[in-house]
């Protein structure tokens, strides 16, 4: 039997079609750009070897990271973004295999490493 997925989305904020950028144009742009400087701060974060420069891009990385993801939210809200809704039995799979992950790491709390 094949199921129609269920969406989760808000109404589409209408913009222009014409070769200008329109506001969603623009707020994708800047969450673009904001996703790839928080990849490049986490990248700093990771080789920064002085722990004041550390603490300063770790900084603006959570700021960086914040503002990311309030232009999604506005994106979502304003009906630019949308997802299928997951079924139990998807979730339930995910789940199932995700766990049996963790039993590969070196320590969890059903195989701790001695």
């Amino acid at each position: 039997m094949n199921q129609q997925q269920a969406k989760i989305e808000n109404p589409k904020t209408q913009t222009p079609e014409s070769p200008q950028m329109n506001d969603r144009d623009y707020i994708n742009d800047m969450l673009s750009t904001e996703k790839y400087m928080t990849t490049a701060y986490s990248t700093a974060l990771n080789e920064a070897s002085h722990e004041g420069l550390y603490k300063d891009v770790q900084s603006i990385f959570n700021e960086t990271q914040n503002c990311q993801r309030d232009l999604f939210n506005l994106m979502f809200e304003k009906g630019w973004y949308s997802f299928d809704a997951a079924t139990q039995q998807t979730l339930d799979q995910s789940h199932q295999q995700f766990s049996g992950y963790s039993t590969q790491f070196p320590y969890n709390q059903n195989n701790p490493v001695s």
